[in-house]
């Protein structure tokens, strides 16, 4: 189950149910763990039953997963931040202030890259390329602006509320307002809808759902190069993730220590 799939039923459940369910969401992902498979599947069961308003259904499905990750716990699961292209500078992880983070796209001829970073700690970054299934269509500095912003949101398991998001792109800005107002069913001139392979929904399609969900999340504009500490930690970071595509280095230190400097400028602001 895709975590757009995870959050549509997700707010079909009444209070107390969502509350038990969302904390299973880790299980519903691919896992050749066959402990967290059979949680997973008692998930995905309890919330095909409220499809069919059988909640008395979905509750006893819900009691069963929730016995099973008892007993099994968490620790064969991968953190967020453990994952290929995403990570943590930990000393940030506590920090009081409202989460802020910003997102960007890199892109020069057929290789690009996005990243984000983010005031509590957490970054990614991820190299694209183009090819025959590419579904980007003629607008792709636009689109991966965007791709920034879902790889961004799915980090965790659910935004925090009041998040904001930082874009330099008032293009990609207009798209996700356009979206949070509802009209989710426009996209980007020539971005593909067609049916994709390797996942249930296509990545703006997926966003576009998200967001028209999270009327708390804020998205801004902010001027790129201008020294503002957390546009420039994306950008460096886009800008390494293309790179990567073509040279050899080894990106995590390089971008572990790049994120925890500008998180130190811009911790350091707000408390002066």
């Amino acid at each position: 189950m895709r975590p757009d799939e995870f959050l549509r039923a997700l707010h079909l459940l009444p209070a107390p149910l969502h509350a038990r369910a969302l904390p299973l969401r880790r299980y519903v992902r691919h896992t050749t763990c066959a402990d967290c498979q059979r949680i997973g599947d008692a998930v995905t069961l309890a919330l095909t039953a409220v499809h069919y308003d059988e909640l008395g259904s979905a509750e006893q499905l819900l009691d069963t997963a929730e016995r099973l990750a008892t007993t099994h716990g968490t620790a064969c699961r991968p953190k967020p931040d453990q994952q290929r292209g995403r990570g943590r500078v930990g000393r940030w992880a506590a920090a009081s202030a409202p989460v802020v983070a910003a997102t960007d796209a890199s892109w020069k001829g057929r290789a690009g890259g996005i990243a984000y970073v983010v005031s509590d700690g957490h970054y990614g970054l991820r190299g694209r390329g183009t090819g025959r299934l590419d579904p980007t269509g003629a607008s792709r500095v636009l689109i991966n602006e965007l791709r920034a912003v879902d790889f961004l949101l799915t980090v965790y398991e659910e935004p925090p509320a009041g998040m904001t998001v930082l874009l330099d792109s008032m293009v990609a800005l207009r798209w996700l307002r356009r979206w949070q107002a509802g009209d989710v069913t426009t996209m980007p001139a020539g971005y593909s809808l067609r049916e994709r392979r390797w996942a249930d929904q296509p990545t703006l399609g997926r966003l576009a759902d998200a967001v028209s969900h999270r009327p708390d999340l804020s998205f801004q504009h902010v001027k790129g190069h201008s020294g503002h500490a957390l546009n420039e930690a994306a950008d460096g970071l886009s800008h390494m993730a293309r790179r990567r595509l073509d040279e050899t280095f080894d990106v995590r230190p390089r971008a572990h220590s790049l994120v925890d400097a500008f998180l130190r400028d811009w911790h350091g602001s707000l408390a002066r």
